[in-house]
């Protein structure tokens, strides 16, 4: 069972390379290369004591009380995720990830990993500034360990283990991954209602940031065509209309990704 989440920080990373004049191929290189020890670039957990990191712990607390709430409203129990700040690179029960994976969450030890470097560079970089993107991206990965409480990612690695073709794996995965931005879009829904924590501009700083790591926007500036059957996360345009959908609605079951991704794939 994978980290789910972590790809978007590799394509992310790809384009950032691209922006700056770099070979975007070199990321996936650096990931892939055989002659690269499991464990060499590994870190521990930073103790995330500066400002990103504290923003990261206020987010994560204001998605518990969310989700706390709809889970009980359900006549079930939240079970919260917990934290990991690090940077560079760190060792989990999914396995080992790098800098360049980003923000990712792993199912096997219900963790929401947190590269507070990579966060700073997301907006400084690639244009998806401000608090609320960041915030977006985090909610993103506490909408995994939903999946993971509610059962919908065992969908995903039930089909890999079946033999399933690379397309449809990649289907299924858009559907999950569109789902998470949906379920991210429900904890803002509720948190403004709980907390009224929305500022002027944050739901375009969210709205932009999911268009931001669209599959085709990243596939375009770094192969210089789209390919929408190897899409892993989703087309900009599904990525924001979901996001959109849970802020606007709220409601869990309006989130069947599964059934109806709704958007054409172009």
């Amino acid at each position: 069972m994978g980290f789910r989440g972590g790809i978007i920080g590799t394509l992310v990373l790809a384009l950032i390379v691209w922006i700056l004049g770099g070979n975007p191929m070199s990321v996936f290189q650096d990931i892939t290369s055989p002659s690269q020890s499991p464990s060499s670039n590994v870190t521990a957990p930073v103790a995330g004591s500066d400002e990103m990191g504290e923003f990261v712990r206020v987010v994560l607390a204001d998605t518990e009380d969310v989700w706390h709430k709809i889970f009980s409203e359900s006549g079930e129990t939240y079970r919260e995720p917990t934290l990991v700040l690090f940077n560079g690179g760190i060792r989990s029960a999914c396995g080992n990830a790098q800098s360049s994976s980003g923000p990712f969450y792993c199912p096997a030890d219900e963790r929401v990993y947190i590269d507070l470097d990579y966060l700073q560079l997301l907006q400084q970089r690639l244009g998806a500034q401000g608090d609320f993107a960041a915030a977006y991206i985090i909610a993103h990965e506490v909408g995994h360990h939903v999946q993971k409480l509610l059962g919908t990612l065992d969908q995903l690695d039930r089909l890999r283990s079946s033999g399933a073709s690379e397309s449809q794996i990649n289907e299924m995965s858009v559907r999950t991954e569109l789902q998470a931005d949906f379920l991210a879009g429900v904890w803002v829904h509720h948190g403004q209602r709980m907390k009224n924590f929305l500022e002027e501009g944050d739901i375009e700083e969210a709205l932009n940031a999911a268009a931001a790591v669209g599959d085709d926007k990243i596939q375009m500036a770094t192969q210089g065509q789209i390919q929408p059957d190897s899409f892993t996360h989703g087309s900009a345009a599904q990525r924001k209309a979901w996001l959109k959908r849970g802020m606007e609605t709220g409601d869990v079951s309006q989130g069947d990704t599964f059934r109806d991704l709704n958007i054409s794939r172009r």
